[in-house]
């Protein structure tokens, strides 16, 4: 039986196993990192970005994903969930008040319209599963990828982890969004990281709280010391967002503070409606005003001057962070 996810599980037996909650391992990535990667994504995430790329793996808790297009309305489902949370007539399926996420639901579905997004691993068990592909990583110069979601939400396993990867040779990356404590990373996370990509997404302290629900002192304040420790490991990207980050005046800000920093020009990421479908897989709402079609080459081209102009001559413009 799934874990219903009201916390994340801790096995005790004499000594106890830390265990994280991870939404899905991807074997085989490309754009997560060098080379051939597999990509480990953690559940749970504090910021909610309203163009999410993996809205199903923002909440901690395991929960029920449904894809609409492979229903076939056979009632299975029905038939099972003990807390009659499964209704065909529904347009979602799932009423997520009611459902504890068992998964005998995505169990018994013949299709796989109904599917379990989260499940508790252990250091040893995510281990045997990412050392699998070791003959990829050593062909291509790949590794794996901590990925999410948020990975530093689950420090203390993030960080047993990687000491695991790092004694069996493994290049490792996180990606994360900096809100995390540092002085927890320094200690049990650092020295086994060999890549951090550095998402920065809003300079504005007031922009960024109102939109993503959580401040950026601590994101730039933790970019700063990570500047000066270790900044051969630092990769800043910015993903552009038509209405929230790719404004002019957000990535002169941007630009400018990285360069008071000493860091090199970020990696701009072009927006794609990725996460967009896949919220209705979750019942998360988003912005429904997002554009509907990948951002072209050309427009992704059209940024970039602003970057460079504000590495050129600093912060200008309206964007200047209040707590800066």
């Amino acid at each position: 039986m799934i874990n219903g996810g009201k916390r994340s599980p801790v096995s005790v037996m004499g000594q106890a196993t830390v265990r994280a909650i991870i939404g899905d391992v991807g074997r085989y990535a490309l754009h997560d990192g060098p080379g051939i990667r597999t990509t480990v994504f953690f559940k749970g995430c504090a910021m909610h970005c309203p163009w999410c790329h993996n809205p199903e793996f923002i909440r901690p808790q395991p929960e029920i994903l449904f894809y609409a297009a492979r229903c076939m309305g056979c009632g299975d489902c029905v038939a099972v969930c003990p807390e009659g949370a499964v209704d065909l007539g529904r347009p979602e399926r799932i009423d997520r008040r009611r459902c504890t996420v068992c998964g005998q639901c995505a169990q018994i579905c013949p299709t796989r319209a109904l599917k379990v997004a989260g499940k508790a691993y252990d250091v040893a068990e995510l281990t045997a599963i990412l050392l699998r592909d070791r003959p990829f990583y050593a062909a291509s110069g790949g590794g794996v990828t901590l990925s999410g979601g948020e990975p530093t939400l689950q420090m203390a396993f993030m960080g047993r982890l990687l000491r695991r990867l790092k004694r069996e040779g493994l290049h490792t990356l996180l990606e994360t969004n900096g809100g995390f404590a540092m002085d927890d990373f320094l200690e049990q996370c650092l020295t086994n990281l060999d890549l951090i990509y550095y998402d920065l997404k809003i300079s504005d302290a007031v922009r960024h709280r109102r939109i993503l629900g959580v401040d950026n002192q601590r994101i730039w304040s933790n970019l700063e010391i990570l500047a000066r420790r270790a900044p051969e490991k630092v990769v800043p990207r910015i993903p552009l967002i038509p209405g929230y980050t790719a404004t002019r005046e957000n990535l002169y800000a941007i630009a400018g503070r990285l360069r008071d920093r000493g860091l090199g020009q970020p990696v701009l990421l072009p927006y794609h409606p990725f996460g967009l479908s896949k919220a209705a897989h979750v019942g998360r709402p988003m912005d429904a005003t997002l554009p509907k079609t990948p951002m072209s080459a050309e427009e992704l081209e059209k940024w970039a001057p602003f970057i460079e102009h504000g590495y050129r001559s600093g912060r200008i413009g309206k964007e200047v962070n209040h707590a800066d």
